[in-house]
């Protein structure tokens, strides 16, 4: 809690003068509370029970004014209030897109986000807010009553401020447990907020695979798992009734039962009675709006906020660093290979089981590389780490002889391009569409790509250069083979398609395959079908286990997993069976073990597999 402290710490020196604007409507405020005691008193003493009801009313005449200048402080203060407390909340908000923004740029997907954009900012908001005018109030409105006691008597301030005393160490007893209970309730909170959005993007696979109830009773866990911290929340209402009831009730029957010594002291009736006035008007509701305010508002904007600020970048930081003013990054090796790996290691969650581990591998310049494995093995996080929208959590990856990880979009785009399965198109002609990796690009050289790929029929079926794209308008199919053709029409030397033909016919897969295969530059496949990898110079198979790296026909020989793999696809009986996906061998590495030496993705071996420039596969092992 110590960040939450130095942060609101912080927040309220940046806004000083408007505080100091606040703390004087707010004396201005309570100056009915701290005359009402007195007042009262000598309209009763010197007025009323002295025979002279004229000065009796005079002193509440008195009282009157003072409340019309509380009511008029009452107003500026509110009135003030945004000024603090909007700065802080637009701070906040940054910290939050920063954080979610450095933490998907770094490969960690985060769906609490929402959760935290869309409610817990306000929610810190919001109890800043509440929080800053009831520790305003506590503190005007206690102080207003204890100088109108020491006012009247210094016994009475003696008899009201022990049963006060003790009311308040019984709450600041209590806030501890507050504060967990709290706290857990956030988390819940987080996870129900997970739960819902990876239910609700996931709507179409669940009820194609019949998964409604498994599904609905994972959320209802989640919602359960709140409900029941919301319950415990709930009895910490009877530590804060008992907490009041000490300090702001007790004080009552103590003052009446020492009436008769404060008598004997040399108090009149109307002292008594001042006294009941600022221990009912000012104590009391002091005590219940702090211990109200701050068991609610004060521990959700503590724990929330400091729940924020573990997942947030500081405000003014940048989620990537930038290249220094006046530098500029070094350009890339001519000599070096198109793709290096060296030890890498990628994980979803601190505490998950590394789809990657240790991994090393490189490809050459001009390189023709099918990446192949059961589905979620790691092939696509594979691409992604390649392509540099995911970062690993050790090791480096080159592109071009130049780190992806600190690149800025323009130099990623430079370098490379990634397809991924489902691909974009936005609304907008044909034109911006084929072009926007490559600004100004004529259309006779989008004619000429399009040619290439067997694509002139496409655009012309679209309507021509000028016809206007809207995705809902286009099949699967249709939007992969665009933007096959956006990337071909790329400048970057480096082509990475990830699954991205799996929309299209096998025949249709492999002229494309084939052309971007002799295309100038280096080809990365992650496969869909058999047929890819036939198509490759070089496969590389993730088993879970082992990373191993040949040619098809050496990893045939080699590798009983990948005979397991192709044999799936290859021997049934279907016309479509060299396209089948990749996806549903019941093959596992522990059923299989890969012979010979291989590159470890799992096992954090720094044995490795590389492809060497002359095209043979070459492996060094590791301890």
């Amino acid at each position: 809690m110590s960040t939450v402290v130095g942060v609101t710490r912080a927040a309220l020196r940046a806004r000083r003068a408007q505080l100091w604007r606040l703390a004087g409507w707010s004396a201005a405020e309570v100056l009915p509370a701290a005359l009402s005691g007195l007042l009262t008193a000598r309209a009763v003493d010197s007025g009323f029970l002295a025979g002279r009801p004229g000065v009796g009313l005079a002193w509440l005449a008195l009282l009157g004014f003072a409340v019309l200048v509380g009511a008029a402080g009452t107003n500026r203060s509110y009135a003030l209030l945004g000024a603090v407390v909007e700065p802080f909340r637009d701070d906040l908000l940054r910290r939050v897109v920063r954080g979610a923004v450095a933490g998907a740029a770094g490969g960690r997907a985060d769906d609490a986000a929402v959760a935290r954009l869309t409610h817990q900012v306000e929610l810190v908001r919001d109890t800043y807010a509440g929080l800053l005018m009831v520790v305003r109030g506590f503190l005007f409105a206690l102080g207003a009553a204890v100088l109108g006691l020491f006012s009247l008597a210094a016994p009475v301030a003696l008899v009201v401020a022990v049963p006060v005393l003790a009311g308040l160490a019984l709450f600041a007893v209590a806030l501890p447990v507050m504060v967990a209970r709290q706290r857990e309730y956030v988390r819940v909170d987080e996870q129900l907020g997970r739960a819902v959005v990876t239910a609700v993007t996931g709507h179409r696979d669940v009820a194609a695979s019949g998964a409604r109830d498994q599904v609905t009773g994972w959320v209802g866990g989640s919602v359960d798992a709140q409900a029941r911290v919301e319950r415990r929340l709930a009895t910490m209402a009877a530590t804060r009734g008992l907490s009041l009831a000490l300090g702001g009730w007790l004080p009552v029957p103590v003052l009446l039962l020492a009436t008769p010594w404060l008598v004997r002291q040399g108090l009149g009736p109307g002292a008594v009675l001042g006294a009941l006035v600022y221990v009912t008007r000012g104590v009391q509701p002091a005590l219940h709006s702090l211990v109200q305010g701050v068991a609610a508002g004060g521990l959700r904007f503590a724990v929330t906020l400091d729940r924020l600020l573990r997942t947030a970048t500081p405000a003014g930081t940048a989620p990537l660093p930038a290249a220094p003013a006046g530098s500029s990054r070094p350009g890339p090796d001519r000599a070096a290979a198109a793709l290096s790996l060296r030890a890498v290691t990628f994980r979803y969650g601190p505490h998950a089981d590394p789809v990657l581990d240790n991994l090393d591998l490189e490809v050459p310049v001009g390189d023709h590389l099918v990446i192949v494995g059961a589905s979620g093995i790691g092939k696509s996080t594979l691409a992604g780490l390649i392509a540099g929208v995911l970062h690993p959590q050790s090791g480096t990856v080159h592109v071009g002889g130049v780190p992806v990880t600190g690149a800025t979009p323009a130099e990623l785009a430079d370098r490379r391009v990634l397809i991924p399965q489902e691909a974009y198109v936005f609304t907008g002609t044909l034109r911006d569409n084929l072009g926007y990796l490559a600004p100004g690009v004529p259309d006779q050289a989008v004619d000429r790509a399009a040619a290439r790929l067997g694509l002139t029929g496409l655009l012309a079926r679209l309507g021509g250069h000028d016809a206007l794209l809207r995705p809902g308008d286009l099949s699967a199919g249709e939007r992969q083979q665009l933007a096959l053709l956006r990337a071909w029409l790329s400048p970057a030397p480096l082509t990475i398609l990830d699954e991205a033909t799996c929309h299209l016919d096998p025949a249709t897969e492999a002229r494309l395959e084939n052309a971007f295969a002799a295309r100038s530059g280096t080809l990365v496949v992650i496969a869909h079908r058999v047929s890819s990898a036939l198509r490759a110079r070089r496969v590389l198979l993730l088993d879970g286990r082992t990373a191993l790296l040949d040619t098809h026909e050496g990893l045939l020989t080699r590798s009983a997993a990948y005979r397991a793999l192709v044999g799936y696809g290859e021997t049934e009986r279907e016309p479509s069976a060299v396209a089948r996906c990749w996806t549903t061998p019941d093959v596992t590495p522990e059923a299989v073990a890969p012979t010979g030496t291989v590159a470890r993705a799992g096992s954090g071996s720094a044995a490795v597999a590389r492809t060497g420039a002359d095209g043979r596969a070459g492996e060094r092992g590791g301890a």
